[in-house]
């Protein structure tokens, strides 16, 4: 989807991108070389050409912080496929909603292949390097809860990777509520043990392992890695949708 992006260039907006596929072009390639066929202003073709020779070399050099910034925040998941070599699917457990009477008392990452939690008290610190590991984010809510949070524990983390929050491109799908919801909507089910967990009961499970509970840190870590492992498989079974919705757009 990336390569068939025109908005993130300057003076380029969502009605000449939508103009653009409903020519037949879809990606950069195609409108180079159909770029005449366009009822597109010549000032407007130049600039897009431009943004193309730009956009391809940035591509070709993985610099993902270039899309970060350039792309709307509400469109980074058209990005994820080019990306999603050095993705990091995040979610963090709580003692409570707010950043500023609450902490954070478990970070989940996972890249695709392994799932890591990291544990206040522990190796929560961590988090700040692995995090710059990663040329992409992939979170539910994530741009209000998550990572305002790790940012405000964890100040010297930039947050400067291609983020994608699933919650807003699966509401353009109607599939709207909480993560759980979506996932029974999707057919994605989860181990016995957690069926049923919700953020309030990570809430107190944090709190029986602080009285000792050993039991229920590794049914609260068992939670986080279902979160994280299941962002992937959402991503994955949704993408198409995404696209075949935005392009619907332009009709």
């Amino acid at each position: 989807m990336l390569t068939s992006t025109y908005i993130h260039m300057p003076r380029i907006g969502t009605t000449v991108e939508k103009r653009i596929w409903s020519g037949g072009v879809r990606t950069w390639d195609d409108f180079m070389d159909k770029r005449d066929e366009l009822l597109i202003s010549p000032s407007k073709k130049e600039m897009i050409m431009t943004g193309i020779k730009e956009s391809a070399e940035r591509l070709e050099s993985r610099d993902f912080e270039f899309f970060a910034r350039s792309l709307p925040k509400a469109e980074h998941w058209r990005a994820f496929r080019e990306f999603s070599g050095k993705v990091a699917y995040v979610d963090i457990e709580t003692t409570g909603l707010s950043p500023g009477s609450s902490y954070i008392t478990v970070v989940g990452i996972y890249d695709g292949k392994e799932a890591k939690t990291y544990v206040k008290g522990i190796d929560l610190n961590e988090v700040v390097d692995v995090f710059s590991k990663y040329e992409f984010l992939v979170t539910f809510n994530g741009a209000r809860f998550d990572l305002p949070f790790i940012k405000r524990e964890f100040p010297q983390i930039e947050f400067n990777q291609l983020h994608a929050d699933l919650m807003y491109p699966l509401r353009r799908i109607s599939l709207s509520g909480g993560l759980k919801k979506i996932e029974c909507e999707l057919g994605i089910s989860r181990a016995e043990e957690t069926v049923g967990i919700s953020g309030f009961d990570a809430v107190r499970l944090w709190h029986q392992y602080e009285r000792g509970d050993e039991d229920a840190l590794d049914l609260l870590l068992k939670y986080n890695r279902e979160d994280i492992v299941n962002l992937k498989t959402i991503m994955e079974m949704t993408l198409p949708r995404f696209i075949e919705h935005k392009f619907s757009e332009s009709i």
